[in-house]
């Protein structure tokens, strides 16, 4: 049982997971009918089920894997630290060599005055260290009212109860409630929400609900706004060239922190170090975690700016938040290793002068698929949105997401790992992937729109609302 390479068969793996094994965000009993999928291997872009197809993952895992899988030199690294020091703590007045030389390289590699990190065990965690951060900045300063962050609608920021709070997704919101002090404005979805208005005129449109909504909460109760540059688990949103610069402008008008939660978006997915240096954003507070490990170890943080640190660091008080895990030393080696093999590597510059050149031609020659309507692409993260009818850019008849759905499916049948988000379909690779790679993972997504097309023809439903 503890081997990969030699397991139970796979029904009977399926049986012991059903029976034991409580899955996230899925309908158990749906899948205990279906039987999971079991993954047995990973090698750079490539997954092995239980049952030995090779799959390409155009998801990274969920967003993370971004040196590949089956890196050796990580493993080692982490098994070495695992000897050396498995475990301490940073509470006490104690640290630890990972910990402090991880620290070092991340305020090395973030810009401006980012200079300060706060370790988590993921995004989610982190984001929850940030609710903490910005409300006590605030104490500090004297203003223990200014507590209210405001987010977005179909923002993602963690499923935690506080994380799923600033998020704006309403199903996390409905399976048991929300912290308060957070509000939610509309987001920058132009294909879905921008009707007959110029792509730049809505993003300025959409960055300027935030004025609105400082106004209404009162500009001397607002902490913090927190956005993704990019939303990932909404859909790839790609925002507007407006948009950010208006928000940024909008914060700083009114002194509020702005937070750039950069889970997906840092550590090369966007083709710069993180997405704020894409879209020319100058958060105060930054979260991480996924490519900062690669996935190979759970880990997550809060990059701090000089103000905000030095404020809490010098308010004669302790600051009263903190994980078991902060800082795990096994995590933070293997994290260390990840971003060392990045420079070495250069992955960032095979991202924006290779991978992503090649990756968005073949891309945007998706649009010709008669189920395609738009295409966007930002380094290694990419989203198609499936219509019945390009020109109106209409949604379809069925109920959201169906269409996605049966997407999906054929994908995974044709083994190729895309995920959907309503009638979007979505990738986020490996940032290794080469050029042979990217042509298979677009032959298996062409070969699943034309299977996904056909069985919605047959069965009449390309059908717009």
């Amino acid at each position: 049982m503890s081997q990969i390479t030699n397991h139970l068969p796979t029904k009977e793996l399926q049986a012991l997971d059903s029976a034991h094994h409580m899955h996230p965000f899925t309908e158990d009993a749906a899948l205990a009918k279906k039987g999971a999928r079991i993954i047995t291997r990973g090698k750079g872009v490539w997954l092995t089920d239980s049952e030995g197809q090779q799959i390409l993952d155009g998801m990274a895992g969920l967003w993370c894997v971004n040196v590949g899988y089956g890196r050796k030199d990580i493993a080692e690294v982490a098994a070495r630290q695992t000897e050396e020091l498995c475990y301490y703590n940073t509470f006490f007045q104690t640290s630890h060599v990972p910990a402090i030389a991880l620290a070092a390289k991340i305020a090395e590699l973030a810009p401006g005055d980012l200079n300060h990190v706060f370790f988590a065990g993921s995004g989610s965690e982190a984001n929850d260290t940030n609710i903490r951060l910005v409300r006590r900045y605030w104490q500090a300063k004297g203003k223990p009212w200014r507590r209210t962050i405001i987010a977005r609608w179909n923002g993602y920021h963690g499923s935690t109860l506080g994380g799923g709070s600033l998020g704006g997704m309403k199903p996390i919101h409905a399976h048991g409630g929300t912290i308060d002090g957070v509000a939610h404005i509309g987001q920058p979805y132009w294909w879905a929400e921008g009707g007959d208005m110029p792509e730049d005129d809505f993003g300025l449109m959409k960055a300027q609900e935030l004025e609105a909504k400082i106004l209404e909460v009162g500009p001397d109760n607002v902490a913090a706004f927190i956005g993704e540059p990019i939303q990932g688990a909404g859909g790839v949103i790609v925002p507007p060239k407006t948009y950010w610069t208006e928000i940024q402008r909008i914060c700083d008008k009114y002194g509020i922190l702005l937070i750039a939660d950069e889970v997906i978006t840092g550590f090369g997915r966007t083709g710069d170090w993180f997405g704020s240096q894409t879209f020319g954003i100058k958060p105060h507070i930054m979260t991480i975690a996924k490519g900062l490990s690669s996935g190979y170890a759970p880990i997550g943080g809060s990059i701090i700016c000089d103000e905000v640190y030095n404020t809490i660091a010098n308010s004669g008080d302790d600051f009263n938040h903190g994980y078991t895990y902060s800082g795990h030393p096994v995590a933070a080696a293997v994290a260390l290793k990840n971003l060392e093999i990045m420079q070495d590597e250069k992955i960032v510059d095979h991202v924006k002068n290779v991978a992503h050149s090649y990756l968005k031609e073949r891309w945007d020659a998706l649009t010709d698929h008669p189920l395609v309507g738009e295409a966007k692409l930002v380094g290694l993260m990419g989203s198609i949105a499936l219509t019945p009818n390009k020109a109106k850019r209409a949604p379809f008849a069925s109920k959201p997401g169906t269409v996605g759905f049966r997407t999906r499916e054929r994908c995974f049948a044709n083994n190729l790992i895309m995920r959907h988000v309503g009638d979007r379909m979505i990738i986020a690779p490996p940032l290794v992937i080469t050029p042979a790679e990217i042509d298979v993972l677009i032959e298996r997504a062409t070969k699943s729109l034309d299977e996904s097309y056909a069985g919605l023809k047959s069965e009449g439903l390309l059908k717009a609302a």
